[in-house]
């Protein structure tokens, strides 16, 4: 008998939630029809989207007790790097967080505060190159999420529902941890100095946080004005896309709450 392995069953899940045909994944994974169609069963069964469905599974807000904390530092990776898409083919819509695989702690991350928001929902892991895409899939993504909407997010508005506001303002390093860890990076900096008519190197770290969407700049230097982090803004051009935090005593803030990406 063979076995397949769990990174297989996972691709070939991924891509039948996108919509793909039993037969197609199975000729692109060496593996039967019926097993195929036997993970798609079992698969749809567990998130309560089998045929004839007749109740919505639980809201993680509206029915249930919403982790704030995982909410935020997700809230900031998803107005980073994440989207929503749903196609005529998906029975509900998916969210992903596109996470560089250069930081695996960063996917693990983004991964645990997927299932802490949605704990009963699947969460699992898609290549890409250069990144891994973390995904699940809910008929509550929007809820979630009302930020989604067609176009880019720097070409339209974003403003937090008040409801995500309270839970920003509760766990306002958790937010700031997300945004930094999609768009932003903690970096040391260098210069040198003549003392004693020798020059000396002297270095010195950094964070920046860069988006070209105004509104979320915006969300990212309300919580850090909250914090008490103090920060400024650099503009490439004309374009005021970076937010800079230089200052000795908030780069020990951020380091203590925040830290690099790893």
């Amino acid at each position: 008998m063979h076995f397949h392995g769990t990174d297989v069953r996972q691709r070939a899940l991924t891509l039948l939630r996108d919509g793909a045909k039993n037969a197609d994944v199975a000729r692109q994974f060496g593996v039967p029809r019926g097993t195929i169609s036997y993970w798609k069963h079992i698969d749809r069964a567990k998130r309560d989207e089998c045929p004839g469905r007749t109740q919505r599974p639980p809201c993680p807000r509206c029915d249930g007790e919403l982790n704030g904390s995982a909410y935020a530092y997700l809230l900031g990776l998803y107005l980073g790097d994440g989207h929503i898409i749903q196609n005529r083919a998906m029975r509900s819509p998916s969210l992903s967080i596109a996470c560089a695989e250069a930081h695996p702690g960063l996917v693990d991350e983004c991964e645990r505060a997927m299932r802490d928001v949605f704990p009963k929902n699947s969460v699992c892991r898609v290549p890409r190159k250069g990144c891994w895409e973390v995904k699940l899939y809910s008929m509550h993504t929007w809820c979630l999420f009302p930020q989604h909407g067609p176009g880019r997010k720097h070409e339209r508005t974003i403003a937090l529902e008040p409801w995500q506001q309270e839970i920003v303002d509760a766990h306002p390093w958790e937010f700031i941890r997300g945004l930094i860890h999609s768009d932003g990076c903690r970096i040391t900096n260098w210069t040198t100095r003549l003392v004693a008519g020798e020059p000396k190197r002297y270095e010195y770290p950094r964070y920046f946080f860069t988006n070209k969407s105004d509104d979320i700049r915006k969300l990212f230097t309300n919580a850090l004005d909250k914090v008490g982090v103090e920060w400024t803004t650099l503009a490439r051009g004309s374009d005021p896309f970076n937010i800079s935090i230089a200052r000795k005593a908030s780069v020990a803030l951020m380091d203590t709450h925040v830290g690099p990406k790893y």
